[in-house]
């Protein structure tokens, strides 16, 4: 019988690296700094690769792919928009509000491995890979700042 925890933590991951890449996105463009970008471009493409493990996982599991909720993803494009216009080097803001996300993802991850404590092993292991390319990626990014 599957565990409904599974499905759920899933989901959530998935949801996760939707946002990263969205994030990553509403900023790449706009970036002067070759080594910052290709970082991002770098960390985009993992995000990417996980969200289509997950993809595979879910539709295996018969389980909804959602997308994230256009409240969600319209606040996480004004804050990344509305601060990094603000600031005075594009670069360095965007690097400050990258960090920020990452920052939340990494705690809001933890929480669901701690919420759906039933996932199974895969579904554990997944959420733990992402949380390491979130670190990896705020690590990164502090050389930015």
């Amino acid at each position: 019988m599957e565990s409904k925890d599974t499905v759920s933590l899933l989901q959530k991951c998935d949801l996760g690296t939707k946002m990263a890449v969205s994030s990553i996105d509403d900023v790449l463009d706009k970036l002067q700094n070759t080594k910052l970008r290709e970082l991002l471009q770098k960390s985009k493409e993992h995000h990417e690769k996980l969200g289509n493990e997950l993809h595979e996982l879910l539709l295996r599991h018969h389980a909804e792919i959602q997308d994230p909720g256009l409240m969600a993803k319209g606040m996480s494009w004004f804050k990344t928009n509305v601060k990094v216009s603000m600031g005075d080097d594009y670069d360095k803001t965007a690097a400050d509000v990258m960090t920020d996300g990452c920052d939340m993802g990494i705690k809001t991850l933890r929480q669901y491995l701690n919420q759906y404590k039933d996932a199974d092993h895969t579904a554990k292991a997944i959420c733990c890979r992402l949380i390491s390319i979130e670190e990896t990626l705020r690590d990164d990014l502090r050389k930015h700042l």
